[in-house]
């Protein structure tokens, strides 16, 4: 076996059949698209060359990236993979097509870049190699910059633990919407170590605490073996950014929760691991341990999507608890750093490049970024100025308060803040001051709930609310993802929610819907 591939096994075959078959069922396959019936088919019985699925990313209006990882344990040290994007399902209209080399350096990773297509329209592509041909998966070009668009249909997804639930909203989000992108905001994985034996019904991490590139790279597979994630990334292109869990818990820059002194190399291997499961193009290789993810896509002449990377460039959590880094909840009266002026989030080349990336041109900025960025106070002792989490915007104020005083000047028509981490859905006015209640009100902000991850108890945050009334809805309750449809006129939200995480083909409800009027900021509840 190759250094850093992990073997299908015979159970691990037999288990993904299952839940193939689970799949089937929760989707109602005789109903759904065609391109889904395809992501179900089994091609290989003996050797799955593609038990990982496939996936695309980065739509540009001529352009977009094709990912797959081949899988086997007797793949050779490299194998020729030929990729093939069609204008129609039935691929009798080829509009590119060529071949890759999967290499066991890049852990048999593919990332095809096919180019010159037509902007704005619907493709289907699949791969070919060592005998065996692929699922069929859906993606689909952005419009052309100065084009005239009526509408935008997303999701913002965020925070997928494996061990907190089964992956009911990506079922959902596959099944049932009619998507033009997926915006995932961070936590792909969770590094963390196997806990406990699961309740029957339920599962856990293999391995241990991710650590070495082979570590990192047996979670994805691990991650990306579930079938209705697959068949989330075969629905639509996905734009994509990291939290901390792709790497460890709470780390800033090359400081880590643990204060390990050889930090900076587990930050190589995690970032070449990250790249080489994501539909990245080859532009966007790690260079030693950073990888540039900061990046805008406009659709058309509506918006302008720009995505951020909270954690590379970010100065270390003020006020951490003693021998540790990372997060800590701490009063403002106790801890002077908070105050720091000189103190980043975004670092000070990203923090440059999004006061130069805002387009005042477009209807729409929607900024797609790892966390809640409005203030959020768990003061419950009226004795104290007000106490913050560290890790989020609230230890960096001043970082934000310099992005929120930018939107002012430059009085963009409509900015909409999304975000995740948090594991609950808030919806929230980004306000110039969070304490006068009449300061103006510059941007709405959607920070979406979790996949699956576990968030903080409810009695916690319905305590939390009074001392922040720009904070307009907040549910740790709720997992699931925020789906959006974007006019010209008009944003409008709904926060789908699984009831049962453990329950599989468990109903999705919608919590609850607001949208958002042009030229008025602050969402509004609908019903």
């Amino acid at each position: 076996m190759l250094a850093g591939m992990t073997p299908i096994t015979a159970p691990d075959l037999a288990r993904r059949r299952l839940l193939k078959t689970g799949l089937q069922t929760s989707l109602a396959v005789g109903s759904a698209p065609l391109f889904i019936r395809h992501a179900l088919a089994n091609t290989a019985a003996d050797v799955e060359r593609f038990a990982l699925g496939l996936a695309s990313g980065c739509p540009r209006p001529d352009r977009m990236v094709l990912w797959t990882r081949l899988t086997g344990a007797d793949l050779p040290a490299q194998v020729e993979v030929k990729w093939e994007l069609a204008e129609d399902e039935a691929f009798s209209k080829i509009a590119a097509s060529g071949s890759e080399q999967a290499v066991a350096a890049d852990a048999h990773s593919v990332h095809a870049e096919p180019s010159g297509l037509r902007p704005d329209r619907w493709y289907w592509y699949r791969f070919t190699a060592l005998g065996a041909r692929s699922s069929v998966g859906r993606t689909r070009t952005a419009p052309a910059p100065d084009a005239t668009v009526a509408r935008l249909n997303f999701a913002i997804t965020s925070c997928q633990r494996w061990d907190h639930g089964l992956y009911t909203a990506w079922g959902d989000l596959a099944q049932q919407q009619e998507l033009d992108v997926v915006l995932f905001l961070g936590d792909y994985i969770y590094e963390s170590a196997a806990g406990a034996a699961p309740v029957p019904g339920q599962r856990s991490h293999q391995g241990g605490l991710c650590r070495s590139l082979a570590d990192y790279r047996q979670r994805y597979a691990q991650y990306k073996s579930d079938p209705l994630l697959q068949a989330a990334h075969a629905r639509a292109p996905w734009i994509i950014t990291w939290d901390d869990h792709e790497v460890d818990n709470d780390w800033a820059g090359d400081s880590s929760q643990g204060l390990e002194s050889d930090f900076p190399q587990r930050r190589v291997a995690a970032a070449k691991a990250y790249w080489e499961h994501m539909p990245f193009p080859k532009a966007m290789r790690p260079r030693g341990h950073e990888i540039r993810l900061y990046a805008h896509y406009d659709w058309g002449n509506l918006a302008r999507i720009i995505m951020l990377d909270d954690r590379q460039w970010r100065d270390p959590q003020v006020c951490p608890k003693p021998g540790r880094g990372g997060s800590n909840t701490v009063a403002l009266q106790d801890c002077p750093a908070f105050a720091d002026p000189k103190r980043t989030l975004l670092g000070s080349t990203q923090e440059r490049w999004l006061a130069q990336s805002w387009d005042a041109s477009r209807p729409w900025n929607l900024l797609g970024q790892q966390t809640l960025m409005s203030r959020m106070n768990w003061q419950e002792n009226p004795d104290k100025q007000g106490i913050y989490w560290t890790d989020g915007w609230d230890g960096y104020p001043l970082a934000r308060q310099r992005l929120l005083n930018d939107l002012a000047a430059r009085q963009l028509p409509n900015a909409v803040v999304l975000g995740g981490d948090v594991h609950a859905n808030y919806v929230s006015d980004l306000k110039a001051d969070f304490d006068d209640p009449k300061s103006a009100v510059l941007a709405t902000e959607f920070c979406g709930t979790s996949i699956t991850s576990q968030g903080l108890d409810q009695t916690r945050i319905n305590r939390a609310l009074p001392h922040n009334p720009h904070i307009k809805y907040g549910r740790s309750d709720q997992h699931g993802y925020v789906r959006f449809a974007l006019q010209a006129g008009r944003l409008d939200a709904e926060l789908r929610s699984v009831q049962s995480l453990w329950l599989p083909g468990s109903p999705v409800e919608v919590s609850a819907r607001f949208s958002v009027e042009a030229g008025k900021p602050g969402a509004q509840q609908v019903g």
